[in-house]
């Protein structure tokens, strides 16, 4: 993957998003992705309990197979086994599905910015992303900065 990124809104209202995996990262990104909307598929062997538990997602409590991303918009690989998020990414690249690759950002074919809301989005909140070229910690703490200016009304 290149240096630079687009950054996209991407509108997954009612569309399958696959995230495989359950563990710490799937608990943080998923009330995002049901927030948006998406019709959320998680495949897991052993899935947190409030992952698990979650009634807005689908849990398919099992390894992940070829064919897992069929009808799949969107892919998260966020397993703790490195030849099986590798598998994830080929499977979506091969099938042209955008996927972020949680162990290694550098091979997946998208990336989850640093994201933040101000306000109710539609009656002049914001919502924002921050990339900061795969430096996790830089994006984190300008999202930071971003979220304390909006707060205390510092203009921008």
């Amino acid at each position: 993957m290149g240096d630079g990124h687009y950054l996209a809104g991407l509108d997954l209202t009612g569309r399958k998003v696959v995230v495989v995996g359950g563990g710490s990262v799937v608990q943080r990104r998923l009330p995002t992705l049901i927030a948006a909307g998406a019709d959320v598929h998680v495949i897991a062997l052993d899935p947190r309990p409030t992952v698990e538990a979650e009634p807005a997602v689908t849990v398919h409590t099992r390894a992940y197979a070829e064919g897992d991303l069929d009808g799949a918009w969107y892919a998260l690989a966020c397993t703790d086994d490195p030849q099986v998020n590798a598998a994830v990414v080929a499977e979506a690249t091969a099938r042209r599905i955008f996927c972020v690759r949680a162990d290694d950002a550098r091979e997946g074919t998208a990336v989850t910015p640093a994201s933040g809301r101000h306000g109710v989005i539609g009656d002049g909140g914001v919502q924002f992303g921050v990339l900061a070229g795969g430096d996790h910690r830089l994006s984190a703490s300008v999202r930071a900065a971003i979220s304390s200016a909006l707060a205390d009304g510092t203009t921008l």
